[in-house]
C-alpha cells in the first residue's frame, strides 16, 4: 500500500545517523519485524525512493520510527525534513523474521540494528542483544534496546565500549552463558557469514537479513538479485530482506 507520511520527529542520533518517526497509521497497524519501506521525497530532486527498515512500530498511535546514515543526496534532503512535512510511503514489503522464537539472540552492527530494533520491541523481554560497532560512539543504539531486552552484550574494534574485537569474537562465549532456540543477524556480510556459521555449528537456527540496492521494492526491477545455496535467483525485496542463513550462505 502507498500513504502520505507526516514527520512527526527527527533527532540526529550519532554524526550522520538519524531516527525519524513518521505517522503513518495503514503501515503502522500491519507492519511485521524485519519489514521495510520504499519513501518518496517530494521536492523534485529525486526520482526514485528510498529503502528503509522499520524500526519501532506504534499502532496504537499510527506511527512507525525508522533510522538511516546520510550517504547522498537522497538521505541528506532527508534529514533536512522537519516536523509536518510529508513523505509518500510505499509498504510495509518484504518478508521479515520467523516470530516463534522463545528466547532469541539478536546480533548486529552498524546500521544492522535497526531492523533488529522492531523484533526486539515486538517480542518485548524475550531477547538478548549482542551488537557491534568501531567504537563507543556507534553503539548509540543502547539506550533505544534497553527497554525492549533482558541482556545486552557489547563490542567495539577499539575497545572502548564492551570487550574489543568483533560480535564473532565474542559470540561463542555469549552462547556459553544462556541457552537460544533462534539467532538473528543483520550486518555486514562478512559478520552476518561468520556467525551463521557458527550458529549452525551450535545446532541453533539463523536468519540473516541482507542489504542490498533496491529500486522498487517490488521484485520487478530485479536490481536486488541474488544467487542462493539451491542454485534459483532470488530478489532481496520480495524474496527478502530475511532469509534462512543456509538458503544464502553455503
Amino acid at each position: 500500500m502507498t500513504e502520505t507520511a507526516t514527520v512527526m520527529a527527527q533527532q540526529e542520533v550519532a554524526p550522520g545517523v538519524y531516527r525519524m518517526e513518521l505517522s503513518s497509521p495503514a503501515i503502522a497497524k500491519v507492519a511485521q519485524p524485519g519489514q521495510f519501506v520504499q519513501v518518496r521525497i517530494f521536492n523534485g530532486n529525486h526520482i526514485l525512493r528510498r529503502p528503509l527498515g522499520i524500526a519501532e512500530c506504534d499502532s496504537a498511535r499510527g506511527c512507525f520510527t525508522m533510522f538511516y546514515r546520510i550517504v547522498g543526496s537522497g538521505t541528506r534532503d532527508l534529514s533536512l525534513l522537519v516536523h509536518g512535512e510529508i513523505l509518500n510511503v510505499l509498504g510495509p514489503l518484504g518478508h521479515g523474521f520467523a516470530t516463534a522464537f522463545h528466547h532469541p539472540l539478536l546480533i548486529g552492527g552498524g546500521m544492522g540494528l535497526s531492523p533488529l530494533l522492531s523484533y526486539a520491541q515486538a517480542k518485548r523481554g524475550a531477547c538478548d542483544i549482542l551488537m557491534g560497532g568501531k567504537n563507543a560512539e556507534e553503539l548509540f543504539w543502547q539506550s533505544f534496546y534497553a527497554p525492549y531486552v533482558q541482556k545486552t552484550f557489547l563490542t567495539t574494534d577499539d575497545g572502548s565500549l564492551g570487550s574489543q574485537g568483533f560480535t564473532t569474537t565474542i559470540f561463542p562465549q555469549v552462547l556459553k552463558q544462556d541457552t537460544y532456540d533462534g539467532v538473528l543477524v543483520c550486518g555486514p556480510e562478512i559478520m552476518m557469514r561468520g556467525i551463521a556459521k557458527m550458529a549452525a555449528q551450535a545446532g541453533i537456527p539463523c536468519q540473516v537479513s541482507l542489504e542490498k540496492r533496491m529500486a522498487c521494492g517490488l521484485g520487478a526491477c530485479l536490481s536486488c538479485s541474488i544467487d542462493t545455496t539451491d542454485g534459483k535467483r532470488k530478489k532481496v525485496c520480495k524474496d527478502g530482506p530475511v532469509f534462512w542463513a543456509e538458503e544464502v550462505f553455503a
